[in-house]
């Protein structure tokens, strides 16, 4: 039974932001939140997002526009200039669509809105399968982060970053998934087609890659899929 406690979710409209969000929902009420940061599909992961919310009845819902990324750029994701790079899973360099300091920036959203809204924790799928490329996926940032709201809110307020799947690799994510009912027909990982997913961006990749160790089919559109596994 739950409680009444409140989560804010930071849901991308991803697998991984999914997946969390069903897991939040075991124990909490659901807040979700998203940011808006002039991405390549910006349009399509909001769809993703507001379906997501949609399917678990979230009335909290908050869409954030952080437009000072993509002034910022530096990232494929943002910058057009920049080519989104075909995926290799067994390379440690930090790929052209890490976008620089994001999750900080997504973290400081998050908690201010569940300050606000009393909110017990904030939830985030982050994965630590994507640390090599992204920094700010290690759970030694998300640990360094809570200190930080301890710090930076008011002394009553106790909020908590959780990363439910932070060790898990990608199967182990989709089979959670599938096992909580997660609507993952309803989600949206590519970083650069809004109609149909390129299969060969990192997150197309790890994502397939996930399905194929579980012997599955994921569920949404690809333009292309190669075999990972």
């Amino acid at each position: 039974m739950k409680e009444n406690k409140i989560a804010v979710v930071a849901v991308s409209g991803g697998l991984d932001s999914c997946v969390t969000a069903a897991i939040a929902n075991e124990e909490y009420d659901l807040a979700m939140a998203h940011i808006n940061y002039g991405q390549r599909t910006q349009e399509r992961e909001l769809k993703a997002f507001n379906n997501i919310a949609d399917h678990y009845n979230v009335s909290k819902r908050i869409i954030i526009d952080f437009n000072h990324l993509s002034k910022i750029g530096g990232s494929s994701l943002t910058d057009e200039s920049i080519v989104v790079t075909e995926a290799n899973l067994e390379t440690e360099e930090i790929p052209s669509s890490y976008v620089p300091f994001r999750n900080a920036n997504m973290l400081t959203a998050c908690v201010s809105w569940a300050e606000v809204i009393e909110a017990d924790a904030v939830f985030i799928g982050a994965v630590f399968e994507d640390s090599s490329g992204y920094p700010d996926c290690r759970l030694e940032f998300f640990d360094a982060f809570n200190k930080v709201i301890e710090l930076g809110t008011k002394p009553e307020t106790k909020i908590l970053i959780n990363t439910p799947i932070i060790q898990m690799e990608k199967s182990e994510i989709v089979k959670e998934g599938v096992k909580l009912n997660a609507p993952l027909n309803l989600t949206w990982s590519c970083y650069q087609n809004e109609d149909e997913a390129c299969g060969v961006c990192d997150s197309c990749a790890l994502r397939l890659r996930g399905f194929q160790q579980m012997g599955m089919e994921d569920p949404i559109l690809y333009k292309t899929r190669p075999k990972y596994f």
